[in-house]
């Protein structure tokens, strides 16, 4: 007798049913240093932001000695991340409440 008839309403099983995304040890790896050590780092963005809201104004030389390129802010300045002040100075934007 079929498998089938025995019920109502039927559940056909799919032998071909897609296996689950298997991750490779080395992505299980980092995502798990990744966790422990609390998370990505900050990125260079959030760095020269973070100074600037911090210093209230900062100079190109302060951002490239922590390690972030003169190209970057004209781009984060773009964005409005940064204002630019005068010559070689910078401060953070103004945040708005949401």
């Amino acid at each position: 007798m079929d498998e089938a008839a025995k019920y109502e309403f039927a559940i056909a099983l799919c032998r071909d049913a897609p296996q689950p995304f298997q991750m490779r040890k080395r992505d299980r790896d980092r995502a798990e240093a990744l966790r422990l050590a609390g998370g990505r780092p900050p990125s260079l963005r959030d760095r020269a932001v973070a100074l600037a809201q911090v210093r209230c104004e900062v100079r190109t030389r302060d951002l490239t000695d922590i390690g972030i390129p003169r190209c970057y802010l004209s781009r984060m300045c773009g964005e409005g991340l940064l204002v630019k002040v005068g010559y070689g100075r910078y401060r953070a934007a103004a945040l708005t409440a949401a």
